[in-house]
């Protein structure tokens, strides 16, 4: 196969998503619309992505910071599809084929574009098709009676009889670039809207005895755009359906496909669990024998072998990544923050918070507890209602607990401070110094009863 170079369309306004963010950079599951159309890209290896821009070119140029083999170029005024390629065709090699790919349809499949490429063949221009009963608001695919491809009539400038045709065009095309040089240059905007279509193409290359090949596919929501809000969610779902199908030929077990969410890189290893509504964002890993319950929301976290997330959960490792070791039990409703770092058969609880804090091999947290800036031995027993006051008001600081402490209940450990190993905390202190090993440290007040204390009354007005 010729070098492959892709041309991206993403200079359109997007007025019907009612949004002051250009359309291509809507998101679908977690990433712009526009990064799923040049991972693709990637995936096929090709060897330079050129993306057009126009509206909101600045917003859209500046999300592709970093890409490699990627450069863009404007279309300004934005005169029709045929205008926009005129722009890509000075910095693309008359020795490759060009894919035309458009920005805000991201579900296009490698394979897909594969089997067009090899259509094309470097010397035909090949169209991606789609059988519809619903063709409304696509080109159409005029053929002659031996089926042969003739031309693509855009619906305004559409016949009555034309309209009845329900093969569509997809917006995507494979063409070897010298003869899309040429035909380019010939267009015209002799139509309806008074714009360069790119689809004028086709009868330009009829007239020139070049053979036009149609691939059709069955899939509509490979090629299906987003033009409103409305199309965008119904993506969504395809695209969700599409990971969860998937994920279960690999062996996870969902509880309800349709009511799953990955956006970002999910990874599991053998016999994962996963309950319903829960979503995954950015880069999460899941070990052999993970049991996710449900309405959990994990971002950016390696979670071991065998360990139980329970429901409700919510682990966010967005600023730096939270991992948790094997055999670990999470939550319900335990919230790990960036920077917790959970050792193996570490215990959360219900409603404890864990901030920048590591956790040795059978530490627990069971109950209404908030560890932030810590580091915590092994087997340290962190009781209900207890927290680490961290910050002073002006700089966070740290605590350690070492192996073996119990902290009592609803204890304050005023960082900085360190508990020495095996000590206990008794209920209700506020620690502010170093404790020494095995030692007992309580800082409550003396008990005192005074008999037959009469409550105050409140006066009558």
């Amino acid at each position: 196969m010729n070098s492959v170079d892709v041309a991206v369309m993403a200079a359109g306004k997007g007025t019907r998503m009612k949004s002051n963010l250009p359309k291509v950079l809507h998101r679908l599951g977690g990433r712009t619309l526009l990064d799923h159309v040049i991972d693709t890209a990637d995936a096929l290896q090709a060897r330079q992505v050129v993306v057009i821009t126009g509206h909101g070119a600045a917003q859209v140029e500046a999300s592709l910071h970093g890409r490699q083999h990627l450069q863009c170029v404007r279309q300004m005024p934005q005169l029709g599809t045929g205008h926009a390629m005129q722009q890509a065709v000075p910095v693309l090699a008359d020795d490759g084929v060009t894919l035309v790919l458009s920005g805000d349809v991201p579900l296009i499949q490698v394979d897909t574009l594969q089997a067009l490429l090899s259509l094309c063949d470097a010397k035909h221009l090949a169209l991606l098709t789609l059988e519809t009963p619903t063709p409304t608001g696509y080109g159409r695919v005029v053929r002659n009676a031996q089926g042969q491809v003739q031309a693509i009539v855009e619906e305004k400038d559409a016949t009555p009889a034309q309209r009845q045709i329900t093969l569509i065009y997809s917006g995507i095309m494979a063409v070897p670039t010298r003869l899309l040089r040429t035909w380019l240059a010939r267009l015209d905007n002799h139509n309806a809207q008074q714009e360069y279509y790119l689809t004028d193409v086709v009868k330009l290359a009829v007239a020139d005895g070049t053979t036009v090949v149609a691939h059709a596919i069955s899939q509509a929501w490979q090629v299906e755009g987003v033009n409103n809000p409305v199309q965008l969610a119904a993506l969504e779902r395809a695209y969700q359906h599409l990971q969860a199908e998937q994920f279960m030929q690999a062996g996870v077990r969902l509880a309800d496909p349709a009511r799953f969410d990955v956006r970002g890189q999910l990874t599991c290893g053998q016999d994962v669990e996963i309950d319903v509504n829960c979503v995954f964002e950015g880069k999460v890993h899941l070990g052999d024998g993970v049991r996710i319950g449900p309405h959990c929301v994990i971002a950016n976290a390696d979670i071991g072998a065998g360990t139980i997330v329970q429901a409700y959960t919510h682990i966010d490792g967005e600023q730096q990544p939270v991992t948790i070791g094997r055999d670990a039990r999470i939550g319900p409703f335990a919230r790990l923050r960036p920077g917790a770092a959970l050792g193996d058969e570490v215990h959360i609880g219900n409603f404890v918070e864990v901030k920048n804090s590591s956790m040795a091999r059978g530490a627990k947290a069971n109950h209404l507890a908030y560890l932030g800036d810590a580091t915590v031995g092994e087997r340290v027993n962190y009781g209900a209602g207890s927290i680490t006051a961290n910050y002073d008001g002006a700089n966070k600081h740290r605590t350690v607990i070492e192996a073996d402490v119990h902290v009592g209940s609803n204890s304050v450990l005023v960082a900085p401070v360190t508990l020495g190993a095996g000590g206990t905390i008794g209920g209700g202190s506020t620690i502010t110094k170093d404790t020494a090993p095995g030692a007992l440290t309580v800082t409550r007040a003396k008990q005192t009863s005074i008999d037959n204390w009469a409550r105050p009354v409140k006066t009558k007005k």
